[in-house]
């Protein structure tokens, strides 16, 4: 039986690690389109002031709960607050994350599992939970954070790396066992490439610089727009930001190349030399001052993806790519009849200026009439 997900109007969306960067800014979202919004993450004053903003903008409906996603317990008390507060809810957002940037060998087994704890178990907990949850209330959707890492590990950042990668395999599992039992659930993926937020100046920072985010960075707001397309639309993957795309591919053509391109650039494109704001800095295992969408660093934000628009619109897409093609092929092909023209023209004044053209002559028909053939007529 086929089935819908509901417009985001209608819906009840809950976003874990609410309090900064991509979760703020799809709580941000989502309630300017009309949803109820279940704000999530462990920095309680962050999320106070999240919703203060949200619901004193017209039509504006948030509320917060501080949780911990490592906490096997978080998606029950998430879930009885969504259902006094707005009869349940219809999307479940993970986004909640932590990370470290530094050497492999430098990473203790401790900081290892509090980054699987929040972002994998957490994830899949709460993945488990919400599908069980949808599943009773007829149908809903699951929309995972992962990460262009998912599919192309990064060195210094190897935990975060590895961790991004389990989740993609959960949620690839997770997806065709719902699709398996025909479950009105839906499960996207989203894999955001750099994004100016502020993850580098939370990560457990081991560089000898400060943590940065490589160039080229996107605007938050883009994989917001991703994640409330997903809440409403049946997909199974997105990327956002183009640059991101590219290098994945590239990765999967040419490995070797590939690693030794991250290898020359990557540890410097990910250092800067400015400081994160005070109480900022590492929130591996507790939260930290927040707040922000975007991150305090100074460098170029793309504020718009191409490769996004037609990942939602792929049919709208098509078309216009098909115009620009036809409307191209009419350029290529009007030169060249010009061109044809020209050559016409020269040839034709040349023998002006030469010898007069032979007098045409008339073949004869047998009924009489005149037509010309073509071995008579010379220009």
């Amino acid at each position: 039986m086929a089935w819908r997900l509901k417009p985001i109007e209608e819906q009840t969306i809950v976003v874990t690690g609410a309090s900064s960067g991509i979760g703020l800014a799809t709580a941000h979202l989502a309630a300017a389109r009309g949803a109820n919004v279940v704000l999530v993450a462990r920095n309680q004053d962050a999320l106070r002031e999240a919703a203060k903003e949200i619901n004193g903008k017209d039509g504006g409906r948030a509320i917060f709960i501080a949780a911990d996603m490592a906490d096997e317990g978080a998606p029950h008390r998430i879930a009885s607050v969504a259902d006094q507060a707005f009869g349940g809810f219809d999307t479940w957002v993970n986004n909640a994350a932590v990370a470290i940037l530094g050497r492999l060998d430098s990473t203790t087994m401790s900081e290892h599992r509090q980054i699987f704890d929040i972002g994998y178990f957490g994830l899949a907990g709460a993945s488990l939970f919400a599908a069980a949850y949808l599943k009773r209330r007829g149908g809903g959707a699951i929309v995972n954070i992962g990460s262009i890492l998912s599919d192309r590990a990064a060195p210094l950042q190897g935990a975060y790396s590895a961790m991004k990668h389990a989740v993609q395999g959960f949620t690839e599992s997770l997806r065709m066992e719902l699709e398996m039992e025909k479950a009105p659930v839906s499960v996207t993926l989203i894999k955001p490439a750099g994004i100016h937020t502020p993850y580098p100046e939370h990560a457990r920072d081991k560089l000898a610089k400060h943590a940065a985010i490589p160039p080229t960075a996107y605007d938050p707001r883009l994989v917001a727009e991703a994640i409330c397309f997903a809440a409403a639309n049946r997909k199974r993957t997105m990327t956002v930001g183009g640059q991101g795309l590219v290098l994945t591919k590239l990765a999967g053509l040419f490995p070797r190349t590939t690693d030794r391109i991250m290898e020359a650039f990557f540890e410097k494109a990910q250092s800067t030399s400015q400081p994160p704001p005070p109480g900022v800095k590492d929130n591996l295992f507790q939260a930290r001052r927040d707040g922000r969408i975007e991150s305090s660093q100074d460098q170029y934000v793309r504020r718009h993806s191409i490769t996004l628009k037609a990942q939602m619109h792929p049919v709208a897409t098509a078309a216009v790519l098909a115009g620009i093609a036809i409307a191209a092929a009419g350029f290529l092909s009007g030169r060249k009849a010009a061109a044809r023209r020209r050559d016409f023209s020269s040839e034709r004044l040349r023998h002006q200026k030469g010898t007069q053209p032979a007098p045409v002559r008339f073949g004869e028909t047998g009924g009489g009439h005149h037509i010309p053939t073509a071995e008579d007529i010379r220009i």
